[in-house]
């Protein structure tokens, strides 16, 4: 069963206008989401108290929709809401990704849906803002930009071409040419090097240490940041990286720095590699961690570091539940 939420609002309190309102809705829900009517089984409606001269579950069935089980009510009275708005939600058979739809004045209740919605994350290895992108992400139903992966893949191809760390001709010489493409498929970034998957491959330990080597280069820099940029200008997301929201968006509204103390990151990133089955030790990750802050802070082309309006996250005593909730709360405020 699949829950598809939405709202309109009217500009009168008239039979008319509630009509044609509900009518617009529904089959704005219906068309977005490629629904047939026998995929519908039941409207649930509300519309706040300064609406009263026509019920919106009858508006709705001479809409058409009178195949499935309908309801409505009336919303309290609540000082500051949204006035002259219908709530509306579907309960429709089927396993797809809903499509909420919010149209007219209730657009203002989910800027999140009905307008582009970025949000840059920053931190060091081992913060816990991957996982707090990926859940962020999958709570506000937009794409994940991994940014890492995409440094990583560089990494890669620097690594089977066999290209020397300190010459940087030979890395631009490389950069230049590489064939990066970053794919979704369900919600999922898929890094594609050279026409080939390399999602997995890009994880190993010694591609990660790499990553930080080779983003130092301004040529790759550059060419990721292109890469980004025009990403996130097209479809709201979620971006996490080392320099989104000082360098890669820096008007991007919604900023976090995410960080921890040494030794909860090198614990979780311990424990993250060892359960892939990498052959390592807490302390060798422990001091990679530490050699790869200090690369990436004091490198001399956007260094990380915390944006002035960013929110300062420390996650070493959150679980990934507080994170989130945090970070949706933090984020609502502003929307």
């Amino acid at each position: 069963m699949i829950a598809i939420r939405g709202a309109i609002t009217v500009d009168s309190d008239t039979p008319e206008e509630i009509k044609g309102a509900v009518k617009d809705l529904l089959c704005s829900i219906k068309e977005k989401n490629n629904l047939s009517q026998d995929d519908v089984v039941c409207i649930m409606l509300s519309s706040t108290q300064d609406i009263h001269s026509f019920y919106p579950a009858k508006a709705a069935r001479e809409a058409g929709f009178d195949g499935c089980a309908l309801f409505s009510s009336a919303e309290p009275d609540i000082e500051g809401s949204l006035p002259l708005c219908i709530r509306v939600m579907l309960l429709c058979d089927g396993k797809f990704k809903p499509c909420h739809v919010y149209l007219r004045g209730a657009a203002l209740l989910r800027k999140d849906l009905t307008s582009r919605l970025v949000v840059a994350l920053d931190g060091p290895a081992g913060s816990g803002k991957s996982t707090a992108a990926k859940a962020l992400a999958k709570h506000f139903n937009i794409l994940y930009l991994d940014t890492g992966a995409m440094y990583r893949a560089c990494a890669l191809k620097c690594l089977g071409c066999g290209t020397p760390l300190d010459d940087g001709n030979a890395v631009k010489k490389v950069i230049d040419s590489i064939d990066l493409k970053i794919e979704y498929d369900c919600g999922r970034q898929v890094t594609i090097l050279d026409g080939k998957d390399v999602s997995e491959e890009i994880r190993k330990p010694e591609v990660s240490s790499l990553a930080s080597r080779v983003s130092a280069f301004p040529c790759v820099r550059e060419k990721m940041v292109e890469m980004q940029r025009k990403i996130a200008s097209s479809m709201s997301c979620v971006v996490d990286g080392r320099d989104i929201g000082t360098n890669v968006l820096p008007d991007c509204e919604h900023k976090f720095y995410i960080t921890a103390s040494t030794s909860v990151r090198a614990n979780r990133r311990f424990l993250e590699e060892k359960a892939k089955g990498y052959e390592t030790s807490l302390e060798s990750v422990e001091a990679d961690i530490i050699a790869r802050d200090k690369r990436d802070t004091e490198r001399e082309v956007a260094p990380l570091r915390k944006a002035k309006d960013a929110v300062l996250v420390d996650t070493s005593d959150m679980t990934e539940k507080q994170v989130l909730e945090y970070l949706v709360n933090k984020i609502q405020e502003k929307i």
